[in-house]
């Protein structure tokens, strides 16, 4: 009887072994074969702040671009963190948004008007190229109008008379990008963006905002298409992403980096403010990041959705159209960097 009971509890042991043995091959053939998509995309961060936010290095240093944060989403927020900066835009100053469709989450007024007065700037933003109400100049003046930009400032549309041509140096894919004709009467840009999701490009803030943002109605048909023309939403995605990141250098160029980029993160659709009818969002506001580097403050911005409890939406938007390429590329031609020093302007 014994020996009975002892076979049994070998043969009960032997099972228990093959199944553990089974589950570790399936889970290393899953993990040898699976492609990047399958696998979660885990942000660059090395460490965390007091405040449990994230950032890329331990400490400040002059070859890390600091990208300063404020939690305060206002009026007062938003001139914190350009005096944060500590860069002051002169001469003619341009301060670039997206004027948004009906019905979007655009940037409001009463959000961003006193800051905007306090520079003296220009509201400036450029036709689009896939319809809807901003696709020429007389139905973009109404919108502007509409959602009470006029009352705030200054405004105007750059490409109303046509465009301009700036050298795309060692483009991979065209050697010109054409941006709104009147961007050569401006001395600075302030680039304030709202960052979020968008159903071309995964995500949008202040790199699209300075390449499509920037570039003309015909020239958002040569980023999209990578200078081949022709119909937008058929073009390869891939070569629309690097072609962003390769606009955006060559505005960059043009203004010999007299440019500053402040990122809104609330509201956080998955959709653009170029969508009228945008999705709701998921995720809870974040707050307001500004860095003189462009690339650099997109990346916090995605390493911050990506940290978030309630993000998920707003990752799989953006890789579902491999919109971290964008940040790759971008610093792979000297845009900017990915490795940044995150700093909290809120008081501890």
């Amino acid at each position: 009887m014994k020996k009975k009971n002892l076979s049994m509890e070998k043969k009960i042991g032997i099972i228990i072994l093959i199944v553990v043995l089974i589950l570790i091959a399936v889970f290393g053939v899953l993990k040898l074969f699976s492609t990047p998509a399958m696998q979660s995309y885990q942000p660059l961060v090395t460490n965390k702040d007091a405040n449990g936010d994230s950032y890329k290095v331990d400490k400040k240093t002059d070859k890390v671009p600091v990208v300063y944060m404020t939690k305060d989403i206002s009026p007062k927020g938003l001139e914190a963190i350009y005096n944060a900066l500590g860069v002051k835009m002169e001469g003619n100053v341009a301060v670039k948004i997206s004027t948004g469709e009906n019905g979007s989450n655009y940037l409001k007024p009463e959000l961003i008007g006193d800051f905007v007065h306090s520079v003296n700037g220009t509201i400036v933003e450029c036709n689009t190229a896939y319809g809807g109400d901003r696709a020429n100049s007389a139905y973009h003046w109404q919108i502007i109008k509409d959602h009470g930009y006029m009352n705030i400032a200054k405004c105007d549309i750059m490409d109303e008379d046509g465009s301009m041509s700036l050298p795309v140096k060692n483009g991979k894919y065209f050697n010109e990008n054409k941006v709104g004709y009147h961007l050569a009467n401006y001395d600075s840009f302030i680039v304030l963006s709202h960052f979020k999701g968008h159903m071309m490009a995964g995500l949008g803030g202040a790199i699209k905002n300075i390449s499509i943002g920037i570039a003309s109605s015909e020239g958002k048909v040569i980023i999209h298409t990578g200078g081949k023309g022709g119909n937008i939403m058929k073009a390869d995605q891939d070569i629309f992403l690097e072609s962003m990141a390769e606009a955006g250098k060559s505005v960059v160029d043009y203004m010999h980096g007299k440019m500053i980029y402040i990122n809104v993160m609330n509201r956080l659709s998955v959709d653009c403010d170029c969508d009228g009818s945008p999705a709701e969002p998921d995720m809870h506001d974040i707050g307001i990041l500004a860095s003189t580097d462009p690339v650099a403050v997109d990346e916090a911005c995605v390493d911050l959705v990506y940290n978030a409890e309630d993000g998920k939406s707003l990752v799989k938007r953006i890789e579902s159209k491999n919109g971290l390429l964008t940040l790759k590329h971008a610093e792979e031609i000297g845009l900017g960097s990915r490795v940044y020093y995150l700093e909290s302007i809120d008081k501890k």
